[in-house]
């Protein structure tokens, strides 16, 4: 399949804004010298400066996150969700406007194009809604359902604005599974990102319904090139490295998506 290959070597970006978001946060870069990314595709970023624990001590692994919007060509900057859940993460959640940003990507297998004359239903859960904004921007009339824990984390809904929201406690939209809002019928493609037991719900709702569906699988990457073997997962073929034969998989591919 045709995608977006990364130059060689990282490249270091300015920060050009964040914004808080809920429980998340949205990172701006300014990216002019990258080639620029397919939906799905993902980034390892790494701060500039202060990446690591502390003096003497050995500097974080870059974290590898998926690309939520493209604002070019006109202005070639892009844009990242993101939650501070540890060191890693908190680290970016510091950043502001004029610091450095180290970047590689894009990288990985994005989505490919829907069917014909299937409706592309985009589903979500937490983080997972950072590539169907990016791909929500390529699609004529997408359905988008998002899946949250509560209010807070239901605030990464507004970049995807018309979506459909569930959320576990009720506070917002269906009290629910956002699986439960995926609408009956054949003439649907899924298309889909977040946490694993939600990728299986998908998984196997498309094939007892005989739905194609693109499952965009999350793993802990290490390198981003496929060196590491770090983000393998077994398919119905064997194994596979998710940073360069994924993360977006044919769930077809799969007897089940595994926590990782």
């Amino acid at each position: 399949m045709n995608r977006t290959l990364a130059p060689l070597g990282r490249r270091l970006a300015d920060v050009t804004g964040r914004r808080a978001l809920g429980a998340y946060f949205v990172l701006s870069c300014a990216d002019e010298e990258g080639p620029r990314p397919q939906a799905g595709q993902f980034y390892m970023l790494a701060a500039a400066e202060r990446w690591g624990g502390g003096e003497d001590e050995r500097p974080f692994l870059p974290r590898a996150f998926s690309v939520a919007r493209d604002v070019g060509p006109t202005r070639p900057e892009l844009e990242f969700m993101l939650e501070d859940v540890g060191p890693g993460t908190r680290r970016l959640a510091e950043l502001r406007e004029g610091d450095g940003l180290w970047l590689l990507g894009p990288l990985g297998k994005p989505f490919a194009p829907a069917g014909d004359g299937k409706r592309p239903v985009l589903v979500g859960g937490g983080i997972g809604t950072a590539p169907l904004v990016i791909l929500a921007d390529t699609l004529e009339d997408p359905l988008v359902l998002l899946g949250f824990r509560g209010a807070e984390h239901a605030h990464g809904a507004e970049l995807l604005p018309g979506a459909q929201i569930a959320t576990d406690d009720g506070s917002v939209g269906h009290h629910g599974l956002v699986t439960d809002l995926i609408p009956e019928g054949d003439d649907i493609e899924l298309l889909a990102c977040g946490p694993p037991l939600m990728l299986e719900a998908v998984r196997s709702l498309a094939e007892r319904r005989g739905l194609r569906a693109q499952l965009a699988l999350e793993a802990g990457m290490a390198c981003g090139y496929g060196a590491c073997f770090g983000c393998v997962v077994p398919t119905r073929d064997g194994y596979v490295r998710l940073c360069v034969d994924g993360p977006v998989l044919e769930a077809s591919q799969l007897e089940a998506v595994h926590g990782h």
